[in-house]
């Protein structure tokens, strides 16, 4: 029989209302066996996210001040969805031991942890499914990183008894018993994790948007929805800065080959967009998402017969790694190489890696360029299609932006460009709208969140 794993975010389980929403949505397939909360997130714009608060009462508590008035607006929070939903669950009792324990000296990943756990609690007393806690079944080592073996272990012998279940996302626990977060964003590791160890047929991950978009929606008006994308494709976006899954939530269940559905827990009609292992049909469409960030420097270096000179690149990398600079990226030709790093990163360290490289490089030329935005331009069909290239720089050209820097992957499903900070909103739109005509039959879609 057909196994799904299902994931809901903050906005999906914010009040009562989202609750109601979700129980629906996860009995109206009886494939759907397992669901995995994040913490309450906002209601509406002006809002908070339990986590953050959590987070907040940690603080308190290490500055020596009183938590009362701030834990009151998480027990406000939970009290109110029991009493909405009409649930037989004392959930003050279980806000009296959180707050004990961060009084204390709770750890702060416990405090983090406890929006989920919280959440877990009520979520299966009202499906009326089990409860698995996350410390349980989610092991790290003792250096706080995931063990995966011992996570399997346990994942797979407490899923197996249980038809339904809730497992909180976000933590686990170390050999101790210490509870452990993930980074933030960590329900969705914990959902493909549980959706891996059961070799689930789908994964669902339930949000507030019926799935990704083609573009940012601030810079591009209403862009197109991405119907699917694969996990090259993925991390080629997020990488760049999209708002896509990061690849640690996705990596369980991209090596089991299991496909993600992004959905929309207000719009659960919509079919949201399918993250897939490889797409046949490609070709059809070339583009499939435009990425980029802002602020970054160029360091243009040259010299005569550089391809001839041995470690060249390695003593200009030695360089940004003695002066803990690391670089975005490293495009070269015969006699030029070009390092990229983001103004993060490089601080106050630009006259001394330019001195550095002069001194031990001895190169004919160093021409830094101060400024620089970088734009991804994603597509697996791009690699079957001629004139991609030659399209994204007429596009650019028509809108009197100049191209600083060009480089294509071996995979040649990524265009790289580096352009003016200035021009980045226009270049993304110029690149998009010269595409737009191959997706005339693809609805755009709207976010409805909160956030």
């Amino acid at each position: 029989m057909k196994t799904i794993v299902t994931k809901f975010g903050g906005s999906s389980l914010s009040d009562a209302n989202q609750f109601k929403k979700v129980k629906n949505i996860f009995f109206a397939d009886e494939a759907r066996k397992f669901i995995v909360p994040s913490a309450p997130g906002k209601r509406h714009s002006k809002d908070f996210k339990i986590t953050d608060v959590l987070y907040l009462c940690h603080g308190h508590i290490q500055s020596g001040i009183p938590l009362d008035d701030v834990f009151k607006l998480i027990s406000e929070r939970y009290e109110s969805i029991v009493e909405e939903l009409n649930i037989d669950l004392n959930i003050q009792n279980y806000l009296n031991i959180v707050k004990e324990d961060l009084e204390n000296g709770a750890s702060k990943d416990y405090a983090a942890s406890r929006g989920e756990y919280l959440n877990g609690l009520i979520l299966a007393e009202y499906l009326g499914i089990d409860f698995i806690d996350a410390k349980d079944v989610i092991k790290f080592n003792r250096y706080g990183t995931l063990d995966n073996k011992a996570t399997e272990l346990k994942l797979k012998d407490a899923l197996s008894k249980s038809e339904k279940a809730v497992i909180p996302g976000f933590y686990g626990s170390d050999p101790e018993g210490n509870i452990v977060t993930f980074s933030r964003g960590g329900s969705d590791v914990t959902g493909a994790l549980v959706a891996a160890n059961i070799n689930a047929d789908l994964y669902e991950n339930w949000t507030d948007v019926s799935g990704f978009l083609m573009a940012d929606p601030k810079i591009v008006d209403h862009p197109m929805q991405i119907k699917e994308i694969t996990y090259r494709e993925l991390r080629e976006l997020s990488y760049m800065g999209a708002s896509v899954l990061h690849e640690e939530a996705v990596f369980p269940v991209r090596n089991a080959g299991i496909p993600i559905n992004i959905k929309n827990t207000n719009a659960p009609e919509d079919s949201g967009t399918f993250i897939i292992s490889s797409r046949e049909n490609s070709s059809n469409k070339t583009l499939t998402g435009i990425a980029g960030k802002k602020n970054f420097t160029v360091i243009s270096i040259e010299k005569a017969m550089m391809n001839t000179e041995l470690g060249f690149c390695r003593k200009v990398l030695s360089i940004l790694e003695q002066n803990n600079v690391s670089f975005e990226n490293m495009p070269s030709g015969i006699d030029s190489v070009c390092v990229v790093i983001s103004d993060s990163e490089l601080k106050n360290k630009l006259e001394i890696l330019v001195d550095e490289i002069q001194r031990s490089c001895n190169p004919d030329s160093i021409v830094v360029h101060p400024n620089m935005a970088l734009i991804a331009t994603v597509g697996a069909g791009m690699a079957n299609k001629k004139g991609v290239a030659v399209k994204i720089f007429d596009a650019l050209s028509q809108a009197d932006i100049n191209v600083r820097m060009i480089d294509q992957g071996s995979s040649e499903i990524n265009i790289l460009i580096g352009i003016e900070n200035e021009d980045f909103e226009k270049g993304i739109n110029a690149i998009y709208n010269s595409f737009s005509d191959e997706y005339l039959n693809v609805v755009p879609i709207k976010s409805t969140s909160a956030n």
